[in-house]
């Protein structure tokens, strides 16, 4: 990638001509390379991957101009998208990140009750984006079962079954998928904004202690999943979970339902990463199967 491809797309962008006069790299993300760019009085925080990867790019921005136009939380605005022969690219506003304190979590508890009120006809999305670097498909549906079933399980599945994994977990996993209407006898979610990929890595607080979101794999789904996302690896005390009930009540069911919209981040991992992460997913597709046998 040449600077000046970058620069050139930025100042079309923003009208306001720019010019890397620093570059910081920055850690944090497996997928993509970060990095801070400097120029003058302006930073912008920049992501770049390979020159095919353009439309992931894309699709983030357009997820993150999805959360900001529902007016509930912060995200980094996008800048542009490019690409050239050898690089694409992604530029964002530049948000100096600061550990959440207690109130910044309650903070965003509220405000993602907030942006999950923001709702479409069918779930799904306008564009396919990507969890991690694996696609995610999101054609519209009106069916929740319908879309969580296809779209979500059984296309990680059959990654699975391409990626090596034991017969025994894919079979498995497809009484599950057989299994799934039991779960929403009595639960009919709506379709939410959801940010999509809710772990603890995702967000942080801003310089005056507001919270911020980011990376997104945004679609409209159950709110749920987001919630369940939240459990996975930690990273949400209890300050959050309250705020977030209090603003808007989780049905009982989510208990059990939490570890069906999990078993999809954790299939992802295997498809991502190999290893335990196979005997992980099993573990949890017997313990969903028993819960409707």
């Amino acid at each position: 990638m040449t600077w000046e491809a970058l620069e050139r797309d930025i100042s079309a962008a923003t009208g306001r001509a720019f010019k890397v006069l620093q570059c910081h790299a920055l850690g944090g993300g497996c997928i993509n390379e970060a990095a801070c760019l400097e120029g003058g009085d302006t930073r912008y925080f920049a992501k770049m991957n390979q020159a095919d990867r353009l439309d992931m790019f894309t699709a983030e921005a357009a997820g993150l101009q999805e959360i900001l136009d529902s007016d509930s939380v912060r995200a980094p605005r996008p800048v542009s998208s490019g690409a050239d022969e050898a690089r694409s690219w992604l530029v964002l506003e530049y948000i100096e990140l600061k550990t959440p304190g207690s109130q910044c979590s309650s903070l965003l508890g509220e405000r993602l009750a907030g942006m999950h009120r923001c709702t479409r006809e069918h779930f799904g999305w306008d564009l396919d984006n990507t969890i991690g670097s694996t696609p995610q498909p999101n054609p519209p549906e009106q069916d929740w079962v319908t879309f969580l079933r296809e779209h979500r399980l059984r296309y990680q599945l059959m990654l699975a079954r391409e990626n090596g994994a034991p017969a025994a977990l894919t079979d498995r996993g497809e009484l599950l998928l057989a299994a799934l209407p039991a779960f929403f006898s009595s639960y009919q979610p709506q379709p939410s904004l959801l940010h999509g990929d809710l772990w603890g890595g995702n967000w942080g607080a801003d310089s005056h202690g507001q919270p911020v979101i980011f990376d997104p794999a945004v679609y409209y789904g159950d709110r749920e999943a987001d919630l369940a996302m939240t459990e996975l690896f930690g990273g949400f005390d209890d300050r959050f979970y309250h705020s977030y009930r209090h603003c808007w009540a989780i049905d009982p069911g989510y208990t059990t339902r939490k570890v069906l919209y999990n078993l999809y981040h954790v299939l992802n991992h295997y498809n991502l990463f190999g290893g335990a992460y196979a005997r992980q997913a099993r573990g949890m597709i017997d313990q969903l199967i028993a819960e409707v046998s």
